[in-house]
């Protein structure tokens, strides 16, 4: 997951881990998460938009490149809730998009839904 905040990581690290994830790896900026995410091993990235140095859609576009990543679920987590928005990430690549706030359960709905389509 990458997100600048560590109160949402620790909500969305806590979110998955009870419904049984066994490892997630936290990235609190958008150069973080492209240290990590070229070594694969990864199915599903919980990505916000909103980030200290790179936007989490610079993030998307350069991930979407990585052969490692092809296959990848991306699930945008944002407070940005314009249509523009929606459809520039649906458009580079994420698999789904969920506004913030939100609950345990609507963040679970829309990665189950994501995952499974894939």
């Amino acid at each position: 997951m990458v997100d600048d905040s560590p109160a949402m990581r620790a909500y969305m690290r806590a979110t998955l881990e009870g419904d049984g994830v066994e490892e997630v790896v936290e990235a609190a900026s958008g150069a973080e998460a492209l240290r990590h995410l070229p070594r694969g091993g990864f199915s599903l990235v919980l990505l916000d938009v909103n980030l200290p140095d790179l936007s989490g859609l610079e993030v998307l576009a350069f991930t979407r490149r990585l052969p490692a990543c092809a296959s990848l679920t991306v699930v945008i987590v944002t407070s940005e809730d314009r249509d523009e928005d929606r459809s520039q990430a649906m458009a580079l690549g994420a698999n789904g998009y969920v506004t913030k706030p939100f609950s345990s359960s609507s963040l679970l709905d829309s990665i189950r839904a994501h995952r499974s389509a894939a």
